[in-house]
């Protein structure tokens, strides 16, 4: 998606080269995102010059896929990666053959055993908070994987339908799809529930923890400070993770 974009922007601010698109989440390939933030930095005459149309050029040019919903200059400070304080994932679960729309199973995965998602929630308790998460993550050389994770739990969205939600300050690779694999090993009782504790103590990658597959699980929202809080919180987030 990223690719993408610039592919556009460069077209429709005519650009030599695409410019570098700085994105709040990046997504693996398969995932959807319909809150994706992100920033640019152009010159303000070649803004200037497209500014009244640059959404309807820039969604005309983009594929059937990708839509944005808003464009415009951003506040003094703002960094679509940095400056987030939080970002909040979905993952949808059919769990009930019956309920199986092949409408949406592009962003839906089908699982043949019905999910006990008071299990799961009470399994999913134990990752809030801050904690070191190299077990549910993909390691990558200097990079942190201590994350604070605000909310993680699953609800009835309709009949044979279950909903994650995970809200986190940020996202290690792999980091959500994992903690998905590891509930649903829970959820359908291939795992007890203390199951998840222990993962999550022992602080290493567990082959055992089956990564959820890509294709339902979706970027819903980005959650920023106030404005005047911009510069600071990406500042603080950089001496953090770089």
């Amino acid at each position: 998606m990223q690719e993408t974009v610039e592919r556009a922007l460069g077209l429709v601010l005519r650009t030599e080269q695409p410019p570098a698109l700085t994105v709040a989440g990046r997504t693996d390939a398969g995932v959807h995102a319909v809150g994706q933030v992100a920033h640019v930095d152009v010159a303000e005459l070649r803004w200037t010059a497209v500014a009244e149309q640059a959404l309807r050029r820039l969604n005309r040019v983009l594929p059937d896929d990708v839509r944005l919903r808003a464009i415009g200059p951003a506040a003094g400070g703002f960094d679509a990666r940095f400056s987030a304080l939080w970002r909040r994932y979905s993952y949808r679960v059919c769990d009930d053959q019956r309920f199986a729309d092949p409408l949406r199973r592009r962003d839906t995965l089908w699982h043949r055993v019905a999910l006990n998602l008071d299990a799961m929630n009470e399994a999913a308790a134990c990752c809030l908070g801050e904690h070191d998460f190299a077990a549910f993550c993909r390691r990558r050389p200097g990079a942190s994987t201590i994350r604070e994770l605000l909310r993680l739990d699953w609800q009835r969205a309709e009949p044979g339908v279950a909903v994650g939600t995970v809200i986190a300050d940020a996202f290690c690779h792999n980091m959500v799809r994992a903690l998905t694999g590891a509930l649903l090993a829970v959820g359908d009782g291939t795992r007890p529930v203390g199951w998840m504790a222990e993962v999550l103590a022992a602080g290493v990658r567990n082959p055992a923890v089956r990564v959820a597959p890509p294709h339902p699980l979706c970027l819903e929202e980005v959650g920023y400070p106030p404005d005047g809080q911009l510069a600071a919180r990406a500042a603080a987030t950089r001496r953090v993770r770089g």
